[in-house]
C-alpha cells in the first residue's frame, strides 16, 4: 500500500504534536509531505528532518507549502482565521481536509463546504466531537438529532464569582491538553458554541437539531440520535490522537498502542443540561447561526481578539464574552 501523503498545517502546536505521535506509530501508512509553523522555526525543521519532508515556517508558509507540494490530505491545524484562505488552497488542489481548526467553518462554512463539494474532497474532522458524529453516521440512517458533549470545562460550578478568574486558572482544563486560545474557549463554552456551527457546515443539520449536553468525563464525545429513536455515541478515553488517527487513516481503522477504554474502571458517566446563564456563549454561537450573513464571522473575529487580549491582562475574564456579544449585536 502507498502511503498516504500528508501537509501538516501548525505543525508544532497541541494538534501538530498529536499527530506527529500518530504518523512515527504509522510510518508505513503516512508520508508527511511538509511541516508548517507560524514561528517554531527549530522545532519545524527537526520534525521535516526525521521524516525527510519540507520544512515552511512563518507568514504565507502555509499556501507556499500547499501550492509547491502535492498531498493526498491536507491537516490544518491553525490558530484562528489563518486557517481559511490555505485550507480554501488545499481544497482546489484536489487535496482531502483534515480540518481541526473551527474557525474555517465558523466564518466561511458555506464558502468551504461548496469549493469541497465542487473538487469532490472529502472534509475529514479533527475535533473528538465531530469525529465521533462522522462516525456513528457511517452506520447509515436518517438523523433526527445531533448532541455535542462538553466537559464544561474548569468553571463548570465553581468560581461563582468569574470575573476574578486568572489566566492559569483558565488555562487549566481539567480533561484536554490544548493551545491556549482553544483552552479559554474551551473555558467559556464558547469553543462548544463553535462546535455547534461547525457540526451545522459539515453534516448539513439545522441549528435546531443540535444540542449540547454536559459530560464532564469526557468519555462519549458525541451522539447521534436517527429518526428510528435509536441513538449512537462514540466512546473513547480523552486522547485527540484518537480522533486524529480516525481523520488521516480514514476510510480505514489502524490499530494503536494507546489507552482503551474501561468503563468498569471509571464506575459511571454524568449528563446534564448547560447552564445558559453561566456559560452565555452557546446561546450566542446559534444566535450568530440562525442570523447568517457575517454574524459568525464578527463572533469570531470578537473571540479570537477578546482571548488574546485577556491572555496579555488586557481584559476581565468575562469581559470576553461581553466583547461578543457586542461584535454580534453590531449588525
Amino acid at each position: 500500500m502507498t502511503p498516504k501523503k500528508i501537509i501538516v498545517l501548525g505543525a508544532t502546536g497541541s494538534i501538530g504534536d498529536s499527530a506527529v505521535a500518530v504518523m512515527r506509530e504509522h510510518r508505513n501508512e503516512f508520508k508527511p509531505v511538509a511541516f508548517v509553523a507560524l514561528k517554531s522555526k527549530e522545532k519545524c525543521e527537526a520534525l521535516a528532518a526525521e521524516f525527510s519532508a519540507k520544512s515552511y515556517v512563518g507568514e504565507g508558509a502555509a499556501l507556499k507549502a500547499i501550492e509547491e507540494n502535492d498531498a493526498d490530505l491536507c491537516l490544518v491545524a491553525l490558530v484562528g482565521e489563518s486557517g481559511i484562505e490555505p485550507t480554501l488552497a488545499a481544497i482546489e488542489k484536489g487535496m482531502d481536509i483534515a480540518l481541526a481548526t473551527k474557525e474555517v467553518l465558523v466564518m466561511e462554512g458555506a464558502k468551504v463546504m461548496a469549493a469541497a463539494k465542487r473538487r469532490g474532497v472529502k472534509m475529514l474532522p479533527v475535533d473528538s466531537e465531530h469525529s465521533a458524529i462522522f462516525q456513528c453516521i457511517q452506520q447509515g440512517g436518517e438523523v433526527e438529532r445531533l448532541i455535542l458533549t462538553a466537559s464544561g470545562g474548569p468553571f463548570l460550578d465553581s468560581p461563582s464569582d468569574l470575573s476574578k478568574v486568572t489566566v492559569e486558572e483558565a488555562l487549566n482544563h481539567p480533561s484536554w491538553k490544548m493551545g491556549p486560545k482553544v483552552t479559554i474557549d474551551s473555558s467559556t463554552m464558547m469553543n462548544k458554541g463553535f462546535e455547534i456551527i461547525e457540526a451545522h457546515w459539515l453534516f448539513s443539520i439545522p441549528p435546531d437539531k443540535i444540542d449540547v449536553v454536559v459530560h464532564p468525563q469526557s468519555i462519549v464525545h458525541s451522539l447521534v440520535e436517527f429518526k428510528d429513536g435509536a441513538t449512537l455515541a462514540q466512546l473513547s478515553p480523552p486522547d485527540m490522537r484518537v480522533a486524529i488517527q480516525y481523520a488521516l487513516s480514514w476510510p480505514q481503522r489502524l490499530p494503536s498502542k494507546r489507552e482503551v477504554l474501561d468503563l468498569a474502571q471509571i464506575g459511571k458517566l454524568e449528563f446534564r443540561a448547560p447552564d445558559l446563564e453561566r456559560f452565555p456563549a452557546l446561546s450566542l454561537a446559534k444566535k450568530a447561526l440562525l442570523s447568517g450573513g457575517t454574524a459568525a464571522r464578527r463572533l469570531a473575529e470578537a473571540d479570537e481578539k477578546a482571548v488574546n487580549d485577556f491572555l496579555q491582562g488586557k481584559i476581565l475574564y468575562t469581559d470576553i464574552i461581553k466583547k461578543c456579544e457586542e461584535a454580534l449585536n453590531n449588525d
